[in-house]
């Protein structure tokens, strides 16, 4: 009899449960990898450097978790929080989009700079954030990172950047594009009166940040499949009328041809930026740049 009703009822019992489970997973507890498609804890996401656990994806990071998972913790101390951008050539509607982006990415800005350590070395560090504006750079991001520029060369430390960024912000016009010549000179002086840069390219890095400061360290690093270049593929391909490879314009492309010094998967970046800053503290190579 229990066989038989059971068979009656077959759907009713199958779906019930199913819609339960569904209802009382709480939202943002799973994370599903766009690359792989498996489904993880977001928790133990978080605790790998937002690494997905099956094929390593690197997924995007804020600031904050960038600041969190490469400083020591407790060291960072930010600088110029309460600088802001105004609208300088009366753009319809940009006060509000950006006012919409401090409420969702609590920054101020699509960069967040200061002063922290890394395995106990001094630094300066800039770090964009794609979530305000796609990290966009407008004069603001230019000025942030000018003052950073020139913050390291006072202090004599080393200043690391971390690039994410769609590019110049169009709602600035020119003034947008200014920052690229602007923060392009900053690390010039920095460079010349001694100063180490190290640069670090995240997804994606293009338009006008990659054709400027991001491109211009003693050393220029990427995390593992990040999108770096100037103008998008779609537009290439049109110009010079040829298909381009698929990997173009991928961190391994730019290493393959030169572009870059190492591809650096994140939860080893912290490690090996810190035998840099030690190497050039005493003098000494780096073998695993060409390994």
């Amino acid at each position: 009899m229990l066989k038989d009703l059971f068979a009656k009822n077959k759907k009713r019992y199958a779906t019930v449960p199913a819609q339960s489970a569904r209802n009382d997973v709480p939202e943002g507890i799973m994370t599903k990898c766009p690359k792989c498609k498996r489904i993880m804890f977001t928790k133990e996401l978080l605790r790998n450097y937002k690494l997905c656990l099956h094929c390593r994806y690197h997924f995007p990071m804020t600031a904050k978790e960038r600041i969190d998972s490469f400083f020591d913790a407790g060291s960072f101390r930010e600088m110029d929080r309460e600088m802001v951008s105004e609208n300088p050539l009366s753009f319809p509607g940009y006060l509000e989009k950006l006012e919409k982006d401090r409420e969702v990415s609590k920054l101020n800005e699509a960069v967040v700079t200061g002063e922290g350590t890394v395995n106990g070395f001094p630094v300066v560090g800039a770090v964009m954030d794609s979530s305000f504006r796609m990290g966009s750079m407008g004069s603001v991001v230019g000025e942030k990172i000018a003052r950073a520029i020139e913050h390291a060369e006072e202090r004599e430390l080393p200043l690391i950047l971390f690039a994410a960024s769609g590019g110049a912000r169009m709602q600035e016009g020119v003034l947008s594009l200014m920052q690229m010549a602007k923060t392009s000179a900053a690390l010039k002086r920095f460079s010349d009166r001694g100063g180490l840069t190290i640069s670090v390219m995240t997804h994606p890095t293009t338009g006008g940040v990659s054709a400027s400061f991001a491109s211009l360290g003693d050393y220029n690093f990427a995390e593992p499949g990040a999108l770096i270049g100037f103008a998008g593929r779609r537009i290439i391909e049109q110009t010079i009328r040829e298909k381009l490879p698929e990997d173009f314009q991928t961190a391994e492309f730019l290493l393959k041809h030169g572009q870059l010094d190492a591809v650096i998967p994140r939860d080893q970046l912290k490690d090996k930026i810190s035998l840099i800053l030690e190497l050039h503290r005493q003098g000494g190579e780096l073998p695993w740049l060409t390994s």
